[in-house]
Protein backbone atom coordinates (compact mmCIF):
# COMPACT_ATOMS: atom_id res chain seq x y z
CA UNK A 1 0.00 0.00 0.00
CA UNK A 2 2.91 2.14 0.77
CA UNK A 3 4.62 1.68 -2.59
CA UNK A 4 1.15 2.33 -4.10
CA UNK A 5 1.30 5.98 -2.35
CA UNK A 6 4.47 6.64 -3.24
CA UNK A 7 3.91 5.78 -7.07
CA UNK A 8 0.78 7.96 -6.82
CA UNK A 9 2.71 10.85 -5.27
CA UNK A 10 5.71 10.57 -8.17
CA UNK A 11 2.74 10.12 -10.94
CA UNK A 12 1.81 13.47 -9.71
CA UNK A 13 4.79 15.15 -9.97
CA UNK A 14 5.35 14.53 -13.45
CA UNK A 15 1.91 15.37 -14.29
CA UNK A 16 2.44 18.39 -12.38
CA UNK A 17 6.12 19.09 -13.45
CA UNK A 18 5.27 21.91 -16.49
CA UNK A 19 3.19 24.03 -13.61
CA UNK A 20 6.36 23.66 -11.27
CA UNK A 21 8.92 25.17 -13.40
CA UNK A 22 6.82 27.48 -14.51
CA UNK A 23 7.04 29.11 -11.28
CA UNK A 24 10.01 29.73 -11.27
CA UNK A 25 11.89 32.80 -11.52
CA UNK A 26 14.85 31.75 -13.31
CA UNK A 27 14.85 30.96 -17.02
CA UNK A 28 14.66 27.24 -17.84
CA UNK A 29 15.91 26.01 -21.11
CA UNK A 30 15.85 22.34 -22.15
CA UNK A 31 17.93 21.13 -24.83
CA UNK A 32 17.84 17.68 -26.99
CA UNK A 33 21.37 15.78 -27.57
CA UNK A 34 21.16 17.14 -31.05
CA UNK A 35 21.81 20.78 -29.76
CA UNK A 36 17.86 21.76 -30.32
CA UNK A 37 15.62 23.77 -28.12
CA UNK A 38 13.12 21.29 -26.76
CA UNK A 39 11.02 23.48 -23.68
CA UNK A 40 11.33 26.35 -21.88
CA UNK A 41 9.75 28.04 -19.62
CA UNK A 42 7.53 31.32 -18.77
CA UNK A 43 10.38 33.11 -16.94
CA UNK A 44 13.21 32.34 -19.89
CA UNK A 45 10.30 33.71 -21.96
CA UNK A 46 10.16 36.91 -19.93
CA UNK A 47 13.35 37.57 -19.46
CA UNK A 48 14.66 37.00 -23.49
CA UNK A 49 11.27 38.26 -24.86
CA UNK A 50 10.90 35.45 -27.21
CA UNK A 51 7.50 33.36 -27.28
CA UNK A 52 8.24 28.92 -26.26
CA UNK A 53 7.14 28.52 -30.52
CA UNK A 54 9.67 31.01 -31.72
CA UNK A 55 12.22 28.90 -29.83
CA UNK A 56 11.26 25.14 -29.78
CA UNK A 57 12.99 23.34 -32.58
CA UNK A 58 15.47 26.02 -32.92
CA UNK A 59 19.12 25.51 -32.46
CA UNK A 60 20.51 26.35 -28.61
CA UNK A 61 23.00 28.72 -30.58
CA UNK A 62 20.23 31.22 -31.63
CA UNK A 63 20.72 32.16 -27.90
CA UNK A 64 24.11 33.73 -28.71
CA UNK A 65 25.74 32.50 -25.28
CA UNK A 66 28.66 34.24 -25.38
CA UNK A 67 30.60 31.57 -23.50
CA UNK A 68 29.09 28.51 -25.38
CA UNK A 69 32.08 26.43 -26.71
CA UNK A 70 30.08 24.46 -29.21
CA UNK A 71 31.19 23.34 -32.37
CA UNK A 72 29.11 22.02 -35.59
CA UNK A 73 31.18 18.44 -36.77
CA UNK A 74 30.19 17.69 -40.66
CA UNK A 75 27.89 14.38 -40.43
CA UNK A 76 27.54 14.37 -36.93
CA UNK A 77 25.40 15.76 -34.49
CA UNK A 78 25.71 19.52 -32.44
CA UNK A 79 27.65 18.59 -29.61
CA UNK A 80 29.02 21.41 -26.88
CA UNK A 81 31.76 21.28 -24.34
CA UNK A 82 28.72 20.12 -21.78
CA UNK A 83 27.52 16.77 -23.92
CA UNK A 84 31.95 15.83 -24.68
CA UNK A 85 32.94 16.52 -20.59
CA UNK A 86 29.64 15.61 -18.85
CA UNK A 87 29.97 17.85 -16.61
CA UNK A 88 28.28 20.58 -14.83
CA UNK A 89 28.41 24.17 -16.21
CA UNK A 90 28.46 27.29 -14.17
CA UNK A 91 29.28 30.87 -14.94
CA UNK A 92 28.60 34.27 -15.53
CA UNK A 93 28.06 35.16 -19.64
CA UNK A 94 25.72 37.19 -21.69
CA UNK A 95 22.40 36.20 -23.88
CA UNK A 96 21.05 38.37 -26.91
CA UNK A 97 17.37 39.06 -26.28
CA UNK A 98 14.70 39.03 -29.07
CA UNK A 99 15.55 42.96 -29.40
CA UNK A 100 18.97 42.75 -29.61
CA UNK A 101 19.77 44.07 -25.99
CA UNK A 102 22.66 41.84 -24.23
CA UNK A 103 21.16 40.11 -20.85
CA UNK A 104 23.90 39.75 -18.48
CA UNK A 105 23.34 36.15 -16.83
CA UNK A 106 24.41 33.81 -14.38
CA UNK A 107 23.91 30.44 -16.19
CA UNK A 108 23.97 26.80 -14.82
CA UNK A 109 23.91 23.61 -16.88
CA UNK A 110 23.60 19.89 -16.09
CA UNK A 111 23.68 17.38 -18.52
CA UNK A 112 20.73 14.62 -18.59
CA UNK A 113 21.31 11.17 -19.06
CA UNK A 114 19.42 7.99 -19.73
CA UNK A 115 19.29 4.62 -17.94
CA UNK A 116 22.15 3.37 -20.11
CA UNK A 117 24.52 6.65 -19.44
CA UNK A 118 24.09 8.11 -22.83
CA UNK A 119 23.26 11.68 -23.24
CA UNK A 120 19.88 12.35 -23.35
CA UNK A 121 19.72 16.03 -23.04
CA UNK A 122 20.73 18.90 -20.86
CA UNK A 123 18.61 21.41 -18.76
CA UNK A 124 20.09 25.29 -18.56
CA UNK A 125 18.99 27.90 -15.77
CA UNK A 126 19.33 31.47 -16.06
CA UNK A 127 19.47 34.27 -13.48
CA UNK A 128 18.97 37.52 -14.50
CA UNK A 129 21.51 39.92 -13.25
CA UNK A 130 20.57 43.37 -14.78
CA UNK A 131 19.36 44.02 -11.64
CA UNK A 132 22.67 43.36 -9.70
CA UNK A 133 24.40 45.47 -12.65
CA UNK A 134 22.44 48.55 -12.31
CA UNK A 135 22.84 48.06 -8.78
CA UNK A 136 26.49 48.42 -9.38
CA UNK A 137 26.09 51.65 -11.58
CA UNK A 138 24.13 53.24 -8.68
CA UNK A 139 26.86 52.17 -6.37
CA UNK A 140 29.11 54.13 -8.34
CA UNK A 141 27.03 57.14 -8.70
CA UNK A 142 26.33 57.48 -5.42
CA UNK A 143 30.17 56.67 -4.41
CA UNK A 144 30.72 60.42 -6.84
CA UNK A 145 28.70 62.02 -5.44
CA UNK A 146 30.08 61.24 -1.82
CA UNK A 147 33.32 62.31 -3.01
CA UNK A 148 31.27 65.69 -4.67
CA UNK A 149 29.93 67.02 -1.27
CA UNK A 150 29.26 70.47 -0.44
CA UNK A 151 28.08 73.39 -3.10
CA UNK A 152 25.95 73.10 -5.86
CA UNK A 153 26.24 69.31 -6.60
CA UNK A 154 29.77 68.95 -5.84
CA UNK A 155 30.51 72.66 -8.01
CA UNK A 156 31.73 75.09 -5.15
CA UNK A 157 31.95 79.05 -5.78
CA UNK A 158 29.82 82.04 -5.05
CA UNK A 159 31.26 84.30 -7.62
CA UNK A 160 28.89 85.80 -10.48
CA UNK A 161 30.72 83.65 -13.03
CA UNK A 162 29.68 80.91 -11.29
CA UNK A 163 26.20 81.48 -10.38
CA UNK A 164 25.80 81.99 -14.19
CA UNK A 165 27.01 78.96 -14.69
CA UNK A 166 24.88 77.04 -11.88
CA UNK A 167 21.65 78.74 -13.46
CA UNK A 168 22.53 77.13 -16.82
CA UNK A 169 23.17 73.67 -15.54
CA UNK A 170 19.66 74.41 -13.49
CA UNK A 171 17.80 75.04 -17.02
CA UNK A 172 19.85 72.34 -19.28
CA UNK A 173 18.63 69.78 -16.30
CA UNK A 174 15.03 70.43 -17.29
CA UNK A 175 15.73 69.74 -20.87
CA UNK A 176 16.48 66.50 -22.98
CA UNK A 177 18.92 68.36 -25.46
CA UNK A 178 22.38 67.46 -25.87
CA UNK A 179 24.76 69.45 -23.68
CA UNK A 180 28.21 70.68 -24.88
CA UNK A 181 30.68 71.63 -21.51
CA UNK A 182 33.66 73.97 -22.64
CA UNK A 183 36.55 74.34 -19.99
CA UNK A 184 40.20 73.95 -19.55
CA UNK A 185 41.78 71.05 -17.88
CA UNK A 186 40.58 70.74 -14.40
CA UNK A 187 37.73 73.43 -13.57
CA UNK A 188 35.50 70.30 -13.65
CA UNK A 189 33.35 69.43 -16.25
CA UNK A 190 32.93 66.00 -15.22
CA UNK A 191 31.09 67.63 -12.03
CA UNK A 192 28.98 69.80 -14.41
CA UNK A 193 27.57 66.79 -16.40
CA UNK A 194 27.05 64.34 -13.18
CA UNK A 195 24.58 67.75 -11.70
CA UNK A 196 23.31 67.83 -15.29
CA UNK A 197 22.18 64.47 -15.03
CA UNK A 198 21.24 64.62 -10.94
CA UNK A 199 18.81 67.36 -11.38
CA UNK A 200 17.81 65.91 -14.99
CA UNK A 201 14.46 64.06 -15.20
CA UNK A 202 16.59 60.96 -16.25
CA UNK A 203 18.61 60.73 -12.60
CA UNK A 204 16.95 57.31 -11.70
CA UNK A 205 19.07 56.17 -14.81
CA UNK A 206 22.27 55.04 -15.37
CA UNK A 207 25.07 58.05 -15.59
CA UNK A 208 27.86 57.03 -18.04
CA UNK A 209 30.76 58.41 -18.49
CA UNK A 210 33.81 57.70 -21.27
CA UNK A 211 37.50 59.85 -21.94
CA UNK A 212 37.87 59.64 -25.72
CA UNK A 213 40.92 60.44 -25.66
CA UNK A 214 42.32 57.68 -23.90
CA UNK A 215 41.47 54.80 -26.95
CA UNK A 216 42.43 54.33 -30.02
CA UNK A 217 39.67 54.50 -32.95
CA UNK A 218 39.18 50.46 -32.80
CA UNK A 219 38.81 50.64 -28.80
CA UNK A 220 36.90 53.43 -28.96
CA UNK A 221 34.55 52.20 -31.33
CA UNK A 222 33.99 48.81 -29.28
CA UNK A 223 33.61 50.72 -26.23
CA UNK A 224 30.74 53.40 -27.25
CA UNK A 225 29.09 50.29 -29.32
CA UNK A 226 30.62 47.11 -28.08
CA UNK A 227 30.84 43.86 -30.17
CA UNK A 228 30.06 40.24 -30.51
CA UNK A 229 32.34 37.38 -29.80
CA UNK A 230 34.49 36.81 -32.57
CA UNK A 231 34.02 40.64 -33.86
CA UNK A 232 37.50 40.56 -33.98
CA UNK A 233 40.88 38.42 -32.81
CA UNK A 234 40.35 38.77 -28.52
CA UNK A 235 36.92 39.53 -28.92
CA UNK A 236 36.28 35.94 -26.58
CA UNK A 237 32.81 37.16 -24.97
CA UNK A 238 29.63 39.68 -26.31
CA UNK A 239 30.41 43.15 -25.00
CA UNK A 240 28.12 45.72 -23.78
CA UNK A 241 28.94 49.46 -24.75
CA UNK A 242 28.54 52.45 -23.04
CA UNK A 243 25.80 53.30 -24.88
CA UNK A 244 23.90 49.91 -24.29
CA UNK A 245 24.64 50.47 -20.79
CA UNK A 246 23.78 53.88 -20.66
CA UNK A 247 19.81 53.17 -22.42
CA UNK A 248 17.40 54.94 -20.02
CA UNK A 249 19.98 57.66 -18.80
CA UNK A 250 22.86 60.19 -19.81
CA UNK A 251 26.17 59.34 -21.55
CA UNK A 252 29.08 61.57 -20.92
CA UNK A 253 31.60 61.46 -23.37
CA UNK A 254 34.80 63.66 -22.12
CA UNK A 255 37.49 64.75 -24.98
CA UNK A 256 34.92 64.89 -27.80
CA UNK A 257 37.38 67.02 -29.71
CA UNK A 258 39.49 63.75 -30.00
CA UNK A 259 36.70 61.89 -31.11
CA UNK A 260 37.93 60.63 -34.93
CA UNK A 261 35.84 61.36 -37.46
CA UNK A 262 34.95 58.03 -38.67
CA UNK A 263 33.91 57.69 -35.19
CA UNK A 264 31.99 61.01 -35.85
CA UNK A 265 29.56 59.69 -38.50
CA UNK A 266 28.48 57.30 -36.09
CA UNK A 267 27.54 58.93 -32.91
CA UNK A 268 25.42 61.16 -35.39
CA UNK A 269 23.55 58.46 -36.19
CA UNK A 270 22.70 57.46 -33.01
CA UNK A 271 21.89 61.52 -32.28
CA UNK A 272 19.80 61.25 -34.92
CA UNK A 273 18.24 57.72 -36.25
CA UNK A 274 18.92 56.89 -31.65
CA UNK A 275 20.19 53.94 -32.83
CA UNK A 276 23.52 51.58 -33.76
CA UNK A 277 25.34 48.80 -34.39
CA UNK A 278 27.86 46.11 -32.57
CA UNK A 279 30.93 45.80 -33.79
CA UNK A 280 30.50 42.91 -35.78
CA UNK A 281 27.03 43.03 -35.92
CA UNK A 282 24.84 44.61 -38.62
CA UNK A 283 21.35 44.05 -36.35
CA UNK A 284 20.51 47.93 -34.90
CA UNK A 285 20.08 48.06 -31.11
CA UNK A 286 17.80 50.98 -30.38
CA UNK A 287 18.90 53.34 -27.00
CA UNK A 288 17.46 56.32 -25.52
CA UNK A 289 20.39 58.30 -23.84
CA UNK A 290 20.86 62.18 -23.09
CA UNK A 291 24.13 63.33 -24.83
CA UNK A 292 26.25 65.26 -22.43
CA UNK A 293 30.04 66.09 -24.16
CA UNK A 294 32.96 68.28 -22.82
CA UNK A 295 36.30 69.44 -24.53
CA UNK A 296 39.07 71.92 -23.86
CA UNK A 297 39.41 72.41 -27.78
CA UNK A 298 38.18 75.39 -29.90
CA UNK A 299 35.75 73.18 -32.22
CA UNK A 300 35.20 75.72 -34.84
CA UNK A 301 38.71 76.05 -35.29
CA UNK A 302 39.13 72.50 -35.65
CA UNK A 303 36.02 72.63 -38.19
CA UNK A 304 37.53 74.80 -40.39
CA UNK A 305 41.06 72.82 -40.43
CA UNK A 306 39.14 69.87 -41.20
CA UNK A 307 39.46 68.12 -38.22
CA UNK A 308 35.83 67.89 -36.51
CA UNK A 309 32.37 67.43 -38.88
CA UNK A 310 30.16 70.48 -38.55
CA UNK A 311 27.13 68.65 -38.84
CA UNK A 312 27.79 66.56 -36.20
CA UNK A 313 29.38 70.11 -34.34
CA UNK A 314 25.87 71.57 -35.15
CA UNK A 315 23.92 68.38 -33.24
CA UNK A 316 26.10 68.34 -29.86
CA UNK A 317 26.28 72.17 -29.74
CA UNK A 318 22.63 73.22 -28.70
CA UNK A 319 22.71 73.71 -24.98
CA UNK A 320 26.57 75.25 -24.80
CA UNK A 321 28.13 75.73 -20.70
CA UNK A 322 31.04 77.93 -20.52
CA UNK A 323 33.32 76.81 -17.60
CA UNK A 324 35.67 80.00 -16.39
CA UNK A 325 39.15 78.91 -15.53
CA UNK A 326 40.23 79.41 -11.57
CA UNK A 327 42.26 82.70 -12.33
CA UNK A 328 39.31 84.12 -13.41
CA UNK A 329 37.15 83.37 -10.35
CA UNK A 330 39.84 84.01 -7.39
CA UNK A 331 37.30 85.32 -5.10
CA UNK A 332 35.89 81.69 -5.00
CA UNK A 333 39.49 80.00 -4.04
CA UNK A 334 39.15 80.52 0.04
CA UNK A 335 35.59 78.78 -0.79
CA UNK A 336 37.72 75.64 -2.50
CA UNK A 337 40.27 75.55 0.30
CA UNK A 338 38.20 75.19 2.75
CA UNK A 339 36.09 72.58 1.57
CA UNK A 340 38.87 70.64 0.55
CA UNK A 341 40.66 70.96 3.99
CA UNK A 342 37.34 69.76 5.38
CA UNK A 343 37.42 66.63 3.10
CA UNK A 344 41.42 66.03 3.60
CA UNK A 345 40.64 66.25 7.56
CA UNK A 346 37.90 64.05 7.64
CA UNK A 347 40.38 61.39 4.92
CA UNK A 348 43.93 62.03 6.33
CA UNK A 349 43.22 62.61 10.08
CA UNK A 350 45.93 65.10 10.48
CA UNK A 351 45.54 67.76 13.44
CA UNK A 352 45.74 70.62 10.62
CA UNK A 353 44.40 73.98 11.64
CA UNK A 354 44.19 75.94 8.64
CA UNK A 355 46.48 77.46 6.39
CA UNK A 356 48.24 81.01 7.04
CA UNK A 357 48.01 83.93 5.84
CA UNK A 358 50.99 84.10 3.94
CA UNK A 359 49.83 80.55 2.30
CA UNK A 360 46.70 81.51 0.87
CA UNK A 361 48.49 84.91 -0.26
CA UNK A 362 50.10 82.49 -2.30
CA UNK A 363 46.84 80.97 -3.37
CA UNK A 364 45.54 83.69 -4.30
CA UNK A 365 48.19 85.49 -6.42
CA UNK A 366 49.19 82.21 -8.10
CA UNK A 367 47.57 81.97 -11.86
CA UNK A 368 46.43 78.12 -11.62
CA UNK A 369 47.13 76.76 -14.60
CA UNK A 370 45.70 73.17 -13.97
CA UNK A 371 42.74 74.82 -12.53
CA UNK A 372 40.75 73.25 -9.43
CA UNK A 373 42.30 70.12 -9.64
CA UNK A 374 45.81 71.97 -9.51
CA UNK A 375 44.76 73.39 -6.04
CA UNK A 376 43.28 70.28 -4.41
CA UNK A 377 46.61 68.56 -5.56
CA UNK A 378 48.11 71.52 -3.71
CA UNK A 379 46.09 70.95 -0.77
CA UNK A 380 46.40 67.37 -1.03
CA UNK A 381 50.56 67.99 -1.13
CA UNK A 382 50.18 69.88 2.07
CA UNK A 383 48.73 67.89 3.95
CA UNK A 384 51.33 65.27 3.49
CA UNK A 385 53.95 67.61 4.08
CA UNK A 386 52.36 68.78 6.93
CA UNK A 387 52.37 67.40 10.32
CA UNK A 388 50.25 69.44 12.45
CA UNK A 389 48.85 73.49 12.83
CA UNK A 390 48.40 75.42 9.83
CA UNK A 391 49.69 74.83 6.51
CA UNK A 392 52.38 77.84 5.88
CA UNK A 393 54.71 78.38 2.68
CA UNK A 394 56.95 76.05 3.60
CA UNK A 395 54.25 73.18 3.05
CA UNK A 396 53.37 74.22 -0.45
CA UNK A 397 54.75 72.45 -3.71
CA UNK A 398 57.70 74.03 -4.86
CA UNK A 399 56.11 74.76 -8.80
CA UNK A 400 54.22 77.45 -6.15
CA UNK A 401 56.39 78.67 -4.39
CA UNK A 402 58.05 79.81 -8.01
CA UNK A 403 61.56 79.80 -9.93
CA UNK A 404 64.53 82.24 -10.02
CA UNK A 405 63.05 83.53 -13.55
CA UNK A 406 59.24 83.83 -11.90
CA UNK A 407 60.98 86.02 -9.18
CA UNK A 408 63.03 88.08 -11.30
CA UNK A 409 60.03 88.44 -14.20
CA UNK A 410 58.30 89.77 -10.84
CA UNK A 411 61.03 92.32 -9.21
CA UNK A 412 64.68 93.05 -9.72
CA UNK A 413 67.25 90.86 -7.07
CA UNK A 414 68.87 93.04 -5.15
CA UNK A 415 72.49 92.71 -5.94
CA UNK A 416 74.12 92.31 -2.38
CA UNK A 417 76.44 90.02 -0.51
CA UNK A 418 75.14 87.27 1.04
CA UNK A 419 75.77 88.77 4.75
CA UNK A 420 74.31 92.27 3.61
CA UNK A 421 71.54 90.34 2.12
CA UNK A 422 70.79 88.46 5.29
CA UNK A 423 71.18 91.12 7.32
CA UNK A 424 68.54 93.52 5.20
CA UNK A 425 66.05 91.09 5.31
CA UNK A 426 66.26 90.64 8.86
CA UNK A 427 65.61 94.29 9.58
CA UNK A 428 62.75 94.08 7.32
CA UNK A 429 60.74 91.15 8.52
CA UNK A 430 61.63 93.41 12.24
CA UNK A 431 60.30 96.35 10.78
CA UNK A 432 56.98 94.89 9.63
CA UNK A 433 56.36 92.35 12.52
CA UNK A 434 57.39 89.78 10.45
CA UNK A 435 54.82 90.04 7.91
CA UNK A 436 56.76 88.68 4.69
CA UNK A 437 54.66 90.29 1.99
CA UNK A 438 55.40 93.89 3.49
CA UNK A 439 58.67 92.93 4.20
CA UNK A 440 59.13 92.19 0.54
CA UNK A 441 57.46 95.21 -0.57
CA UNK A 442 60.18 97.27 1.51
CA UNK A 443 63.07 95.34 0.04
CA UNK A 444 61.01 95.64 -4.02
CA UNK A 445 60.89 92.21 -4.07
CA UNK A 446 58.78 89.29 -4.80
CA UNK A 447 57.04 88.06 -1.35
CA UNK A 448 58.26 84.15 -2.33
CA UNK A 449 61.75 85.53 -2.52
CA UNK A 450 61.98 86.44 1.05
CA UNK A 451 60.40 83.35 2.02
CA UNK A 452 63.09 81.22 -0.46
CA UNK A 453 65.86 83.78 1.18
CA UNK A 454 64.80 83.27 4.88
CA UNK A 455 65.36 79.15 3.93
CA UNK A 456 68.69 79.75 2.43
CA UNK A 457 69.56 81.58 5.22
CA UNK A 458 68.15 79.56 7.91
CA UNK A 459 66.63 82.60 9.30
CA UNK A 460 63.92 81.20 12.49
CA UNK A 461 61.16 84.08 12.02
CA UNK A 462 59.96 83.36 15.27
CA UNK A 463 63.37 84.56 16.70
CA UNK A 464 63.66 87.26 14.41
CA UNK A 465 60.35 88.78 15.86
CA UNK A 466 60.84 87.96 19.69
CA UNK A 467 64.66 89.75 19.02
CA UNK A 468 66.73 86.46 20.03
CA UNK A 469 68.52 86.64 16.78
CA UNK A 470 71.70 87.63 17.36
CA UNK A 471 72.33 89.04 14.06
CA UNK A 472 68.88 90.22 14.17
CA UNK A 473 69.84 92.54 17.14
CA UNK A 474 73.09 93.61 16.06
CA UNK A 475 71.48 95.23 12.27
CA UNK A 476 68.89 97.23 14.00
Amino acid sequence: MGASKNAMKEHEINRQWKRIVNTMNDGLILIGPDGSILMINSAFEQMTGYRADELIGQPCTMMGCDACEGNLRRGEHFWCTLFEKKGDIKCRCSILKKDGELLPVLKNAALLEDETGRPAGAVETFTDLSELHALDRRLAQLSRQIDAEGGFCGLIGKSEKMQGVFDIIRKAARSDAPVIIYGDSGTGKELVAQAIHDLGWRKNGPFVTLNCAALNEALLESELFGHIKGAFTGAYRHRRGRFEAANGGDIFLDEIGDVPLSIQVKLLRVLEAKAFERVGEQKPVSVNVRFITATNKHLEEMIGQGEFRQDFYFRINVIPIHLPPLRDRKEDIPLLVSAFMSRLQGRIGKAISGISSDAMTRFMEYDWPGNVRELKSALEYAFVVAESGAISLEHLPPKLLGSPETERAVGPLPKWGDETERQELIKALKRTGGNQTHAAKLLGVNRVTVWNRMRKYGIDLKKVIEGHDADAVSSS
